[in-house]
Parts: C-alpha cells; structure tokens; sequence
C-alpha cells in the first residue's frame, strides 16, 4: 500500500483533530463508536500478527534450542553467524517486540 505524503499529512492532521474534540467528548456517538471500533480492530489484527510471529519463532527456538530472548542476546553481541536464518530469526525477533509495543500502547487505558 502506498501512502502519498501529502495525504498522509492532511490525515494527521484530521485525526488530530479528531482526537481532540473525541477527548472532550465532542463527537456523535456514531464517530465515538467507529473510533473505538478502528482500536478495536487495530488490537485484533495485531494479535493475530503477534500469534502468526510466535509461531514462527517458536519454530527456530526448537530448531536451535534456545529462547529468541536467548539469541538476541548473542545476534546484538556477534556471537552468531550471518546465515538467512539467523536474519530472519533477528528480524522477527524484532518484529514480535514491536508488536507488543503497538499492543501495550493501543491497550493502554490511560
């Protein structure tokens, strides 16, 4: 998907805006409803995403006998080789952290 600059910067913008009249519950219960119902939908895909992830790096994990916490460590120290495996085992070790980030900020309740 590709999202034009211009676009996406006048979307900012708007949803700014948004945001602030939904903070002093200034908007129709209709627009209160689609927003929380986007978060909503924003948590299940991300954890649909996070699941799919999981499964892959509990697929290496058991591949190689150690947490991905485990060969993180090692990846960011260079005590690992620079196969395919071990780039995409980084990389989505990388991409599951984020996920729990986008999670534990859409979830947030303050």
């Amino acid at each position: 998907m590709t999202i034009h600059t211009s676009v996406y910067t006048k979307s900012v913008v708007q949803l700014s805006r948004l945001v602030e009249l939904y903070g002093k519950k200034q908007v129709s219960n209709a627009t209160a409803q689609t927003i929380n119902k986007l978060i909503d939908d924003e948590i299940g895909q991300a954890r649909i995403h996070l699941r799919e992830t999981e499964r892959d790096l509990a697929a290496y994990e058991k591949k190689f006998g150690m947490t991905s916490e485990e060969f993180f460590k090692k990846y960011q120290a260079g005590q690992t080789d620079d196969s395919m495996e071990t780039i995409e085992w980084a990389s989505l070790t990388q991409m599951a952290e984020r996920i729990r980030q986008r999670l534990n900020f859409l979830s947030a309740e303050n």
